[in-house]
């Protein structure tokens, strides 16, 4: 893809080689539906491909970073392979095209962050999260285990308890807490954000180029290391969209209120 297919980004071109990219869903805090999933999945390619491209800040349009997968998207899904096998395979493709990408990437966490969009929001090199930000990782909240990025990350940031606690309760976490247990790199103030996050791209724009890079590929070997796990985690989360737990789960979320799981009822 090139950057005017791009439907859902946003790209502004800044001095230094800085790329911003919004996510331009504001009308559904951003959520990914089908396409906007896609094109967080090549926008990473685009990007390494583009010799102007130094650094990479990621943001949302309005007052969210992103909600997550659109539910239409996750419905549709539903018990139907071939849309859970392309979801699968994007959701793979998602996060090894993060780690792959040489160009250094900012996120500047700006509201919710929920899953596809915590999936960029926390694999960025740098996250620099606002007071307000509320991230989340809602996938057991949806009757399906945490996949994603989840399994790859979580542990390395935050330890395994602060892990196992997080993504089995499906609890919210603010920005302050974020950087307390070391989640995400920075918290600032919610009218600090977008400068900040400038000011860290533009330090890494105008290091030694090659060093910085070099850098982030040996440091993220950390992660592909974890790989299998990923993979694991991201297969077992396609099997709960075989669940009636996964159809309770989006019902509630839809009509916003506590979910009552088969499961957890026999």
């Amino acid at each position: 893809m090139d950057y005017a297919d791009f439907q859902h980004i946003l790209f502004e071109r800044r001095e230094h080689g800085i790329v911003w990219l919004t996510l331009n869903r504001p009308e559904a805090l951003n959520a990914a539906d089908r396409r906007l999933h896609t094109e967080l999945v090549e926008v990473w390619r685009t990007l390494d491909r583009d010799p102007a491209a130094r650094v990479a800040v990621v943001t949302g349009a309005g007052r969210a970073f992103s909600a997550g997968g659109d539910l239409g998207m996750v419905e549709n899904a539903y018990r139907h392979p071939e849309e859970i096998g392309r979801i699968l395979d994007e959701a793979r493709d998602l996060v090894y095209n993060i780690l792959r990408c040489d160009k250094p990437i900012v996120s500047a966490i700006n509201g919710p962050a929920v899953g596809a969009g915590l999936v960029v929001a926390l694999l960025a090199d740098i996250s620099i999260a606002a007071e307000s930000a509320r991230l989340g990782d809602g996938h057991v909240r949806m009757g399906v285990a945490a996949g994603d990025h989840a399994a790859i990350i979580w542990p390395l940031l935050v330890g395994m308890a602060k892990a196992k606690y997080y993504l089995l309760t499906a609890e919210f976490i603010d920005g302050k807490e974020a950087e307390r247990i070391g989640l995400v790199s920075l918290c600032v103030p919610d009218d600090e954000l977008p400068a900040r996050a400038q000011a860290v791209a533009v330090k890494l724009a105008t290091g030694p180029r090659h060093a910085i890079r070099y850098t982030k590929r040996a440091l993220n070997q950390w992660l592909l290391q974890a790989g299998p796990i990923f993979d694991h985690s991201l297969a077992l989360e396609m099997l709960g969209f075989f669940h009636e737990d996964m159809a309770e789960g989006v019902a509630a979320l839809r009509e916003k209120r506590a979910a009552r799981y088969p499961s957890s009822e026999v």
